[in-house]
């Protein structure tokens, strides 16, 4: 499923936006189809301009019954009667999804028999000190079986001692859910903690699911800005 929302706040109109001769949605849909991964891929919109653009090329694609506040409930609303396990979210503004990233997470719900695991995420390791800083990229902190302990807006772990070794990583926006995580998820209040750092995952930690973080080394760009849609440009060359 890709939620796919056309105004976004920080950058109304991003997914219509032009990457390389395509619209950044068309980007994003065309690499998941084109990983061979899924049984379906879906685009999952509350914009008819949205909705217009996948169906024009032949590409599956639903309108959102109802206004939602974030990608995840979008996508809960969408599976709710759909005979599935588990359903992989990219998001709209990732047009670098990757086949290799994907596959790592489908392999977390296989090799799960006891199904301890509620839902998976990818993150990416960092190292430079503004995109530490920039509260656009969300950092994750993980245990050493690599659940998610928490993800912020800012540097986490704080550097007060900077000989500790520590190793950052960000959060890239691609989840995949056991079908009841999801909705749970779209059932259950938000909480202050999410409601302060605007950070939707946030949430399954506040309720106390189990969130398998899983590295991966393709960087790509995800488009919140306009200087990311630029930094995209780029990359696509």
């Amino acid at each position: 499923m890709i939620p796919a929302r056309y105004d976004a706040s920080r950058f109304p109109g991003k997914l219509m936006k032009d990457l390389g001769g395509k619209t950044v949605i068309r980007r994003t849909y065309d690499a998941t189809v084109a990983t061979h991964l899924f049984d379906d891929v879906i685009v999952v919109t509350d914009s008819p301009i949205i909705y217009k653009e996948i169906a024009d090329v032949g590409g599956k694609v639903m309108m959102s019954k109802k206004t939602h506040d974030c990608g995840s409930d979008r996508i809960a609303e969408a599976v709710k009667d759909l005979d599935i396990d588990v359903v992989i979210n990219v998001q709209g503004d990732e047009p670098f999804a990757d086949k290799v990233s994907l596959s790592k997470l489908i392999e977390v719900f296989k090799a799960d028999t006891k199904k301890e695991v509620d839902l998976a995420s990818l993150m990416v390791q960092i190292t430079d000190e503004k995109e530490i800083n920039n509260p656009n990229t969300v950092k994750v902190i993980v245990d050493q079986n690599n659940f998610a302990l928490y993800f912020s807006r800012s540097p986490i772990p704080y550097p007060r001692d900077t000989q500790a070794g520590v190793i950052y990583h960000k959060h890239k926006g691609v989840y995949a859910f056991r079908k009841q995580a999801i909705l749970d998820f779209y059932t259950l209040p938000m909480l202050p903690l999410e409601a302060s750092e605007k950070i939707e995952c946030i949430r399954y930690l506040e309720y106390g699911k189990r969130i398998k973080m899983v590295e991966t080394d393709v960087v790509g760009v995800e488009i919140d800005t306009p200087e990311d849609l630029e930094r995209a440009k780029e990359l696509w060359k």
